[in-house]
């Protein structure tokens, strides 16, 4: 087990940090609400948002696996800072739609890209097994500042409206194309020779290139068993994210002021920052220790979406938390079965279906929110939550794992253990 330079943990720390340090986030709902949006057409921008990232999420994945990944998190950062500066010049709905195509562009880019560039950073250096612990410490140092930004929100607020709020979320996608800048990029694990030796006549060029990292991520995603169910599962664990979109109507829903929502949505943050910090600890527990973590976490999100106070995000923190711990380790655990050179390109995969169930969610919220109120809607999202639990032991690839055989050997070891 080689180590990592701390120079090169803190940035890459640093720049997945410094991308939730935007203290719009507990507050841009309340932005479009208060010029004047319905809870549908708020969905419908959700819908927008989460489109624009799926047609271009597998696109950009090849991207990554072409072109300088490190260049790609740039322009990333630069786009979701001209998104959230829409919102604060053009406060109507077409500047809201604006701002989240902006977005939308800038997830589909940073998404796969920012995970294969690390991971192959530290397989040239000797050093994947420390993948887990290191995205899981990124993840959680993100949620420690989306927490402090979201601390935030309610004295900025008051101090200069959304326009300062805007002002800072800003400086902050600035921030992060400085460190961005600063990351290294290493050799890819598998290189492009390896798999134009499987498919001869694939074409030169970047245009070629490109073509063929799509077909080969697309083909392993595809055709390997062990990382097609890891695909599934994290596109799955990735769409359950939607919840917290919810989180600040829900709050006020049960009577919280506007600035007692961000202090309501911080519990939830803290709690997965410290589920992303177990990850590592937590990497090789069995495939059933998180099938049952993630049915309990169903549970108390229903309980705390139902409860009807402000209490019931003290559950709704904790159950968040949980899944936050799972989602992590199932994207380590893909990252590890991955063989091929198109590493973005699979990992985006995973990301496009996530966006496909998330834009299946806000559909869903949009549609029933005529019928239904906004606690029994988040309520109704924990039932596929607790599917996924039960097919968890069945679709998580045991640790370190990096071939079909050796995934169905562990697992079928895991399963007789049992």
């Amino acid at each position: 087990m080689s180590a990592v330079p701390r120079s090169l943990s803190a940035r890459i720390v640093a720049y997945e940090a410094l991308q939730d340090f935007i203290p719009l986030y507990p507050l841009y709902q309340l932005l479009f609400t208060d010029h004047g949006l319905s809870a549908a057409e708020i969905s419908t921008l959700f819908i927008i948002w989460s489109t624009t990232a799926f047609l271009l999420e597998v696109p950009s994945g090849a991207l990554a696996d072409t072109f300088s990944r490190r260049r790609l998190l740039v322009l990333g950062s630069v786009l979701s800072g001209l998104g959230f500066a829409s919102w604060i010049v053009v406060p109507s709905y077409a500047g809201f739609a604006l701002g989240f195509v902006l977005w939308g562009v800038s997830s589909a880019l940073i998404s796969g890209t920012f995970e294969a560039l690390v991971y192959d950073e530290l397989a040239a250096r000797g050093a994947a097994d420390r993948y887990a612990g290191l995205l899981g410490r990124a993840r959680s140092a993100s949620l420690v500042l989306n927490l402090a930004a979201t601390l935030l929100a309610a004295p900025l607020y008051e101090l200069g409206g959304y326009p300062l709020v805007g002002a800072v979320s800003l400086v902050s996608c600035l921030m992060q194309v400085v460190v961005a800048l600063s990351l290294p990029e290493a050799a890819r694990v598998a290189t492009a020779d390896e798999t134009e030796e499987v498919e001869p006549g694939a074409g030169h060029g970047p245009l070629g290139r490109y073509a063929l990292m799509l077909r080969s991520g697309l083909s392993e995603a595809s055709t390997s068993r062990t990382v097609r169910k890891a695909v599934a599962l994290v596109a799955l664990l990735g769409g359950f994210l939607a919840f917290d979109e919810y989180f600040p109507l829900l709050a006020r829903d049960v009577g919280a002021s506007t600035t007692l929502v961000p202090l309501l949505i911080a519990g939830t943050v803290a709690a997965q920052a410290i589920g992303g910090a177990l990850a590592g600890p937590a990497y090789r527990r069995r495939a059933s220790f998180f099938g049952v973590a993630l049915g309990m976490a169903a549970g108390l999100l229903a309980w705390g979406s139902l409860s009807g106070t402000a209490q019931g995000f003290v559950p709704i923190a904790v159950g968040y938390g949980v899944m936050q711990l799972v989602i992590v380790v199932a994207e380590a655990r893909l990252q590890d079965a991955i063989q091929g050179p198109a590493r973005a390109t699979v990992t985006s995969v995973s990301g496009l279906f996530a966006e496909v169930f998330a834009v299946a969610v806000y559909a869903g919220f949009a549609l029933g929110s005529v019928w239904f109120s906004l606690p029994i809607l988040v309520a109704g999202l924990t039932v596929p939550l607790l599917l996924t639990a039960l097919i968890t032991p069945f679709t998580l690839p045991p640790p370190g794992v990096r071939t079909d055989d050796e995934a169905e050997e562990l697992a079928s070891e895991e399963g007789g253990q049992r």
